[in-house]
């Protein structure tokens, strides 16, 4: 018995095409949140996510983290994506408010930053971030980080 990766959405297993899960999880739709003051950046991470290979079926912006708490009230995501140095409320902030969105336990926040302290990348993973991502950023930096948070193969 074997099974081969086959390019249409299964494997094969005794010759036969099957559907398996591993395959179709990376075929899903994502639902993205992207919180940054610069509406330019946020277009930017969006495009970065699309060249990183992800297929997106929803992406909500906010511009600041009290904005991406009250859009986290109407919308559903997988993935947030959340600059620190943002007017209003900041990210690390926002990281640490998030954690009392029922709709939000669980998904997994990139803080994508210019930060040059070590200090609020490491206050933001300790707030609840699961990882991120300094600025300027490549589509394979952006892959490299997020695939693997959401449980997805490169």
């Amino acid at each position: 018995m074997y099974t081969t990766s086959v390019g249409n959405g299964g494997a094969r297993f005794l010759g036969r095409t099957v559907k398996t899960r591993r395959v179709v999880e990376t075929m899903d739709k994502v639902r993205v949140l992207i919180i940054d003051d610069s509406s330019v950046m946020r277009k930017i991470v969006e495009r970065s996510l699309r060249q990183a290979g992800l297929d997106l079926e929803k992406v909500v912006e906010a511009a600041n983290g009290a904005e991406a708490l009250a859009a986290l009230q109407d919308n559903v995501v997988d993935l947030i994506l959340c600059d620190i140095n943002m007017p209003v409320m900041d990210g690390l902030e926002f990281v640490r408010q998030v954690a009392t969105v029922k709709s939000a336990k669980g998904v997994p926040i990139v803080m994508i930053t210019t930060e040059g302290s070590e200090s609020r990348v490491v206050a933001a993973l300790s707030a609840g971030a699961r990882g991120y991502i300094r600025k300027p950023f490549t589509p394979d930096q952006v892959k490299e980080r997020v695939l693997s948070l959401l449980g997805r193969k490169p």
